[in-house]
């Protein structure tokens, strides 16, 4: 039937309707129409069904590209949620540092203490709301914000704030983890006009870590 028609050509639907009625006298479905519709317009032009197949094949098997805080997120979200285990710290380069308003850990020891010592302190802790901005730096080095809402429970008084926390990293692993309470920057070296008052306060944030540290006996993890 359709090699009455110049190859390439194409058909329309009333074509192929046409040409049954003409060899069968009598009139097709509606669902034959479409199929041969179908059909033939494969056998015309064969090589578009192929392309057609090929794009669509191509557009099923891409998949979206993967960015760095999709492996790093979770294991925020644990941390904060006291909830965190062995292999959420191992986001962390081995020389990372952690700092808020009150404290500076350095080392993935020191980071295992202060997030250790959460439960021990608050009754329920938690990221509830965030948004997320990436971008790369350089080659291997991202910069990762997570503007956020947290929530703690202490003493049975309900704690909410607002925070920024900054994560840098390289080849994929947190080298530095910023904890900006209200989104303002933390006091050190750099953003405090006098020098000798930034190294004052960074030491400050120093030593206080060093209780919580012997407390969770130098981030030593749970039931080891």
């Amino acid at each position: 039937m359709a090699r009455n028609l110049p190859r390439g050509s194409g058909g329309s639907l009333e074509m192929v309707y046409q040409l049954f009625h003409h060899h069968h006298h009598q009139a097709p479905s509606k669902s034959l129409v479409v199929v041969l519709y179908s059909q033939f317009n494969m056998d015309q032009n064969p090589q578009e069904g192929v392309a057609d197949h090929q794009v669509r094949k191509e557009v099923s098997e891409e998949k979206p590209s993967k960015s760095v805080s999709d492996d790093i997120l979770p294991h925020i979200l644990n941390l904060y949620a006291s909830r965190a285990t062995p292999k959420d710290f191992e986001i962390y380069a081995p020389n990372a540092t952690f700092e808020d308003p009150l404290m500076r850990a350095h080392g993935v020891k020191q980071i295992k203490s202060a997030f250790y010592s959460l439960p021990k302190i608050f009754s329920e802790s938690r990221i509830m709301d965030y948004t997320i901005t990436e971008k790369e730096t350089s080659p291997g080095k991202t910069e990762i914000l997570i503007d956020n809402k947290q929530y703690y429970k202490f003493l049975g008084k309900d704690i909410n704030m607002i925070s920024l926390i900054k994560l840098d990293t390289e080849d994929g692993r947190v080298v530095a983890h910023q904890d900006r309470w209200d989104k303002k920057p933390l006091w050190d070296r750099e953003t405090v006009k006098a020098p000798l008052v930034g190294h004052i306060i960074e030491a400050t944030r120093r030593a206080s870590m060093l209780a919580p540290h012997a407390l969770m006996r130098f981030g030593k993890d749970p039931s080891t």
